[in-house]
């Protein structure tokens, strides 16, 4: 029989969030595919596991995944943890859990925490729907024109970001989202400087520009959904990207009569949100 590849989600910070199952299925597979092997040492030794591991990062998953395989046909037991959290969510692991699947191998995952779900749990924005979009573009040309198409989202969004590009990062969201749309800032979650910030980007900007402080560590940026429902409709992504970019070159008038002839929209649900975009600038 093939063995089990089991996908474990390890503490994001606080080893008290270690589960005991987690601990137990570590220490009796035949080996862990560890993200980095330093980092999850530390890990491991404080529980006491001695398990052999192997790292599987970003460079080597595409040539490691494939040899994996031919192990857990084998019968052997493997699991994957990434350096925090649940494996897979912004971290490797993707191409190996595909293959398992592929090879009809059992897939067992091990839950725990999520840096996502443990922000959006404590961040007073609703929860019913909302969307994870991992990390943004580095360059600002093009996290800015990805920003721009959630300007018709209305579920909540979920972002990881690094450190040394959050104030950019909000920045831009103030510029294209305006200045008093509501997110969520968390830092070092469950880590002694955990930090829940909810407010406005005017006042987020300003306070992560004054404290260098919230500039370190690991973050998750959630950004209130867009009320866009005007007239029992809302706009498509691409038309509001039409009005969009007609309204940086255009007074209202003029940008919603040729985004009608362009996009075949409604005249008043498109001045309404023409009203609503030019109102937050």
């Amino acid at each position: 029989m093939s063995g089990k590849l089991f996908v474990v989600a390890t503490p994001i910070g606080n080893y008290g969030d270690m589960t005991p199952r987690a601990i137990e299925v570590l220490s009796e597979v035949a080996l862990i595919a560890v993200e980095d092997s330093r980092h999850s040492g530390r890990l491991l030794k404080n529980f006491g596991i001695k398990t052999r591991t192997q790292a599987l990062h970003d460079h080597n998953e595409k040539s490691l995944a494939p040899k994996l395989i031919e192990e857990l046909i084998k019968g052997i037991n493997i699991a994957l943890i990434s350096d925090a959290g649940t494996p897979l969510i912004s971290d490797p692991g993707f191409k190996l859990v595909q293959l398992a699947q592929q090879a009809n191998i059992q897939v067992v995952p091990i839950p725990g925490p999520a840096a996502l779900i443990t922000a959006l749990s404590a961040a007073g924005l609703a929860t019913d729907r909302f969307c994870f979009e991992g990390f943004l573009p580095s360059k600002k040309t093009a996290r800015q024109t990805q920003l721009q198409e959630y300007r018709a989202e209305t579920r909540t969004m979920v972002f990881y970001e690094a450190p040394h590009r959050i104030l950019d990062c909000l920045i831009d969201m103030k510029e294209i989202f305006g200045a008093s749309h509501t997110v969520v800032v968390a830092r070092e979650l469950t880590k002694t400087f955990e930090t829940i910030r909810r407010d406005n980007l005017e006042n987020l900007v300003a306070w992560v520009s004054s404290d260098p402080n919230q500039q370190k560590g690991e973050l998750v940026v959630i950004v209130e959904g867009f009320k866009s429902q005007q007239d029992g409709q809302s706009l498509d992504p691409e038309s509001e990207r039409v009005l969009q970019l007609l309204l940086q070159e255009l007074t209202v008038k003029q940008a919603v009569k040729l985004a009608v002839d362009i996009c075949g929209e409604k005249k008043k649900v498109l001045y309404q949100r023409a009203l609503q975009i030019k109102g937050s600038e």
